[in-house]
């Protein structure tokens, strides 16, 4: 596995600590300038609007100058906003320095995982996404923990953290990343010749069921299991809002284990079985907690949902790179837009469903939507082996070309290429 790949899963993991760090200060410290919960809220939700409304942005920008300064950049832009923000002196700067973090994180998010899908084979790109999403994995669970007891000492400290944290991660990156060597070392007009169009992403079916599938994952994952879990298990359960953090502890364990079969999977059988399975997965876990409103049935749908999120988090960004020639930022862009998209969507539509139904309808609408996913998979055709050889510098080692895709044997006359 190319060392470029270990970077990347560090460099996640300290971003997603530093997230986590400030996820439980954020609305306490917008409620110590003496806005309501509404107003509160909005912080959360101005990182995440603009995050999703500049991922275009994003794209151009890996396309035009590459995917390494965009991500670098990105990372220092919002390392530099989470400082400044714990210096925040009213209710609005800290909502404009909040937004113009989620610019960074558009950038540093789109420019990492197009990084990923081009340093590796189509062999090997399975597994290099489950390390690059463990290291979100991790850290995510690791940033809230301290991010609490930081907190209690004040709501300024975890963006001060937050910022020191990604500083140190983007320096390590600029020295560990900077003799990558990748297709933006070609001439201009060869590389805009040869790199794949967002119309013609588009146009692929592979693409499609990816866009489906990673929309579902936004939905239910970021979105209604964030938005929805808390509130169901203390109100539709009955239980100590303890459970909730047993649910998402059983759902975090079972994703972190299973990753490494799913990146092994989508390699070894293919993108197409391990999107199937893992959209099955998922669909089965919501239609579990849809039908039956237990304790037991909550933790083994938590459980079956983890295992679902990590085939569903490893495949769908395999298939963006198999398709993938070149520079791809906007056809990332797009594709990390989908998550977004169902984040955002997802705890409004249960949130009505809720209020005007019953949690069991939110459940089963999450459920509707997952299902989307497998039965666009089976569609699709299979993508690892989907492009011919295409000469990529090895950022590894030697100054011999390596395969940015591998032919089938069949394909190339039985001969290596």
């Amino acid at each position: 596995m190319p060392r470029e790949v270990a970077v990347l899963a560090a460099i996640a993991f300290a971003v997603a600590v530093g997230f986590g760090v400030v996820a439980p200060a954020l609305p306490v410290f917008a409620r110590d300038f003496g806005v309501g919960h509404t107003a509160a809220a909005a912080v959360i939700s101005a990182f995440a609007l603009m995050r999703f409304v500049s991922a275009p942005l994003a794209g151009r920008l890996v396309d035009r100058i590459g995917e390494r300064t965009v991500m670098l950049a990105g990372i220092f832009f919002v390392a530099a906003s989470s400082a400044v923000a714990g210096l925040a002196q009213s209710y609005l700067q800290l909502l404009l320095l909040r937004a113009v973090g989620g610019v960074g994180s558009a950038m540093f998010t789109v420019s990492a995982v197009s990084l990923l899908l081009r340093v590796v084979d189509a062999d090997r790109r399975g597994r290099a996404n489950g390390l690059f999403q463990a290291g979100f994995l991790i850290g995510g669970l690791m940033g809230p923990v301290a991010g609490g007891l930081l907190t209690e000492l004040s709501p300024r400290l975890p963006f001060f953290v937050y910022g020191a944290t990604l500083a140190v991660a983007g320096t390590i990156g600029a020295l560990a990343l900077a003799r990558t060597t990748l297709h933006e070392r070609l001439g201009r007009q060869d590389d805009e010749a040869n790199r794949t169009s967002l119309r013609e992403a588009l146009r692929h079916r592979a693409y499609q069921a990816a866009l489906v599938s990673n929309f579902g994952t936004g939905w239910a994952l970021f979105g209604v299991r964030s938005s929805l879990i808390p509130l169901f298990v203390v109100e539709g359960l009955k239980v100590g809002a303890i459970w909730t953090g047993v649910g998402f502890l059983a759902g975090s364990v079972a994703q972190a284990l299973s990753l490494v079969s799913a990146g092994k999977v989508a390699d070894q059988a293919g993108r197409r079985p391990a999107m199937i399975l893992g959209g099955s997965v998922a669909f089965a876990a919501m239609v579990v907690v849809t039908v039956s409103s237990t304790l037991p049935t909550y933790l083994l749908a938590m459980g079956l949902f983890g295992v679902g999120a990590a085939f569903l988090g490893v495949a769908p960004g395999a298939v963006i790179g198999d398709i993938m020639r070149g520079r791809g930022g906007q056809v990332v862009a797009v594709f990390q837009m989908s998550s977004d998209l169902g984040a955002i969507a997802g705890p409004l539509v249960a949130g009505v469903l809720v209020d005007n139904l019953s949690f069991g309808s939110a459940f089963g609408a999450t459920a509707a939507i997952l299902v989307f996913g497998p039965l666009l998979a089976l569609r699709m055709p299979e993508t690892r082996y989907a492009r011919q050889a295409e000469p990529v510098d090895d950022p590894s080692g030697p100054d011999e070309p390596t395969l940015g895709g591998r032919a089938r044997p069949e394909e190339s006359g039985g001969g290596q290429t």
